[in-house]
């Protein structure tokens, strides 16, 4: 039965029962949990299991050779995305905490990557992007500082290739995006982000409920 514009089904336990499951379908290896627990002591958070096999379906979909990382974290991610890329792939994993890329080595060596496949580059984000390739990537995932969210996205247009990726996590912000309760600035800047990526011409959008919210986008040509 066709939903007339505005109104929107309600929530069952079913589905949050689904959610929940699906969330949880990709299985997690030794390696995963270590850097997991590791992120949980340093008082980071990671992509859940839902968000991270998101991550690496997106990286075998796009068939990637070239990812660049914001927020290398302890290597949740990380691994995510190099079980997804080819096996001649290298992630280029950007952070400015340079303990926490230690520990994400450590992780992806447990996980059997060759050290060849990653290059960890410490440092600010903003400042770091501007020096790599204009078209040089296939897919960017961004899991940085929510207030340079749109700054991620410009620098990531200029990154991908035609027929690339991005991916922002966290876009729900634990569910304060949709509410309507004013919001703190880091939450009006994924506001604007969204509405930056669902208005462009450049872009081919979608909004995954996995995790707290993967925000993904395929750069359609010439931006």
């Amino acid at each position: 039965m066709r939903r007339l514009r505005g109104q929107e089904r309600a929530i069952t336990g079913n589905q949050q029962t689904s959610w929940a499951f699906a969330d949880v379908f990709v299985a997690e290896d030794e390696a995963l949990r270590w850097a997991r627990d590791r992120a949980y002591e340093a008082g980071l958070t990671s992509v859940s299991n839902g968000t991270g096999g998101a991550l690496r379906l997106l990286a075998a979909a796009v068939d990637a050779k070239a990812v660049a990382e914001i927020g290398t974290g302890t290597g949740v991610s990380g691994i995510h995305l190099l079980h997804g890329m080819r096996p001649d792939g290298v992630l280029t994993t950007v952070d400015s905490d340079p303990e926490c890329q230690q520990f994400a080595r450590q992780a992806f060596r447990a996980a059997g990557f060759a050290g060849n496949r990653a290059r960890f580059i410490p440092g600010r984000a903003l400042e770091v992007l501007p020096r790599l390739a204009d078209g040089g990537y296939d897919l960017v995932f961004c899991d940085g500082d929510r207030m340079e969210s749109l700054d991620y996205l410009a620098e990531s247009l200029r990154l991908l290739r035609p027929g690339g990726l991005v991916c922002f996590e966290g876009v729900f912000a634990d569910g304060r995006t949709v509410d309507s309760a004013v919001p703190p600035a880091e939450v009006q800047r994924l506001r604007e982000l969204l509405r930056a990526v669902r208005e462009s011409t450049a872009l081919v959008p979608s909004l995954l409920p996995v995790g707290d919210g993967l925000l993904c986008a395929v750069r359609r040509g010439p931006v």
